[in-house]
């Protein structure tokens, strides 16, 4: 169970930016993807959320997990 909001990677535009799970309004915006994630990650780990990337197709194509990962289940 994550303590924290998660992050989504979004493209905004001809932008890409940082969002947290819940919210209208984009944390922070960038010019390249790659400098989203970056940023996305570091709140993620902060947070042991999720973070959730965004593909060019607008697809969810990539997620990590910071927080309480329960895999492998008990069993």
């Amino acid at each position: 169970m994550s303590t924290g909001k998660n992050q989504y990677v979004v493209r905004n535009g001809d932008k890409w930016g940082v969002r947290g799970e819940g919210n209208q309004r984009l944390t922070r915006e960038f010019d390249t993807q790659k400098e989203a994630i970056n940023y996305g990650r570091g709140i993620a780990q902060r947070q042991e959320s999720e973070l959730r990337i965004q593909g060019r197709d607008a697809r969810f194509r990539e997620a990590y997990s910071y927080g309480n990962d329960p895999y492998p289940p008990k069993g």
